[in-house]
C-alpha cells in the first residue's frame, strides 16, 4: 500500500515589491525578503513533506491571485487559502468569483489584525460566510485567545461551515513560562479551545506555537499546549503545519518539524499519518 502524502498545511510565499503586506516591516529582519517555491522545496525534501497548503499573507484579492498563479506552476502546492473582502456590499459575489478560480481551497480574513474582537459576528458578514459554505470553501480562523468565545458563536451560527483554527488559537506561551496551567495565559485559552473542540466540528492547526513561545522554547515547554490540543481535537482533527517562513523567527523549518515529531511520538502510526497529512487532505478536500 502506498503511504499517504505528508502535507504541510500552512506556509506562505511573498514578494515584497507587491507592497500589500501591511504587517511585514524591516523590523522583522529574517522575514524582510522575498520567499518563494525555490526557497521552500529543499526544506520539504529534507523533512519528507510532499505537498503544502499555501496561505495568504496580505488582505487583498490581488495577493490571492498571485498565490494562485504560483500554485499553478508549483507541483508541491496542493491548494491556496486566499482573502476576500467580507465587508464589501457584493461580498457573496466576491466569494463566488474567487471560488471559481482553480486551486482555491479556502478563505482567511486576517481577524487577528482587526481591532474589534466582535468583528466576525457582524450581521453584514453573513453573506460572505454563507457564500463560502455554498461554494465549498474552507474557513481558516486566524484568531487570538480573545477571539475564541466569538469564534464559538460564529461556528454555532454557521454549523455547516468547515473551519480550522490557525496556530492553535495563538496562546500566549511566552507569557506562561514552564508552569503553563497555573497562568492567566492558559486560562484565557484552554477552556475555550476545549469548548470549540467539544461543541463544534472545527479542526485545529498544530502550527505557529513555536513562534508564540519564542526562540528559547523546548519541546517540554510546548508539551502541555500540544497535549491539550490533542485532548480537545483528537489526532483526527489536528493538522500539522510549519507556518514557514514566519517560524524562522524562532527556529528553522527542520527544528519545528523534528520537535513536532517528538511531541507526537506517542501516537500510533495511523494517527501520526493523519496528523501529518491525512487530516489536511480530508479537511481541504484535496485530490489524491
Amino acid at each position: 500500500m502506498t503511504a499517504p502524502p505528508r502535507i504541510d498545511a500552512h506556509q506562505h510565499f511573498w514578494q515584497l515589491a507587491r507592497g500589500d503586506y501591511g504587517w511585514l516591516t524591516p523590523d522583522l529582519a529574517p522575514l524582510w525578503r522575498d520567499f518563494g517555491p525555490a526557497d521552500l522545496r529543499p526544506l520539504l525534501d529534507a523533512c519528507g513533506i510532499d505537498r503544502t497548503i499555501l496561505v495568504q499573507a496580505a488582505p487583498t484579492e490581488a495577493e490571492t491571485r498571485y498565490l494562485l498563479h504560483l500554485a499553478a506552476n508549483e507541483d508541491t502546492v496542493a491548494g491556496v487559502v486566499g482573502w476576500c473582502d467580507f465587508e464589501a456590499a457584493d461580498a457573496a459575489d466576491g466569494v463566488a468569483r474567487l471560488a471559481s478560480l482553480p486551486g482555491l481551497a479556502g478563505l482567511r480574513p486576517m481577524i487577528q489584525d482587526i481591532a474589534d474582537p466582535d468583528w466576525m459576528l457582524q450581521d453584514r458578514l453573513r453573506p460572505a460566510f454563507d457564500a463560502m459554505l455554498r461554494h465549498g470553501l474552507r474557513f481558516d480562523a486566524l484568531v487570538r485567545p480573545v477571539h475564541l468565545p466569538r469564534l464559538l458563536q460564529l461556528l454555532q451560527r454557521h454549523p455547516g461551515l468547515p473551519a480550522v483554527i490557525d496556530h492553535g488559537g495563538k496562546p500566549d506561551i511566552a507569557a506562561a513560562g514552564l508552569d503553563a496551567r497555573a497562568t492567566a495565559a492558559w486560562q484565557a485559552w484552554a477552556p475555550w479551545i476545549a469548548r470549540l473542540g467539544r461543541e463544534t466540528g472545527a479542526f485545529c492547526k498544530l502550527s505557529g506555537l513555536l513562534t508564540e513561545a519564542g526562540s528559547n522554547c523546548t519541546a517540554e515547554t510546548l508539551r502541555p499546549w500540544v497535549d491539550h490540543l490533542l485532548d480537545c481535537f483528537g489526532p483526527q482533527r489536528l493538522i500539522w503545519g510549519s507556518d514557514w517562513p514566519v517560524v524562522t523567527l524562532a527556529a528553522s523549518y527542520r527544528a519545528w518539524h523534528d520537535m513536532s515529531v517528538a511531541l507526537l511520538g506517542h501516537l500510533d502510526p495511523a494517527d501520526r499519518a493523519a496528523l501529518f497529512g491525512g487530516n489536511a487532505a480530508r479537511f481541504y478536500g484535496l485530490r489524491p
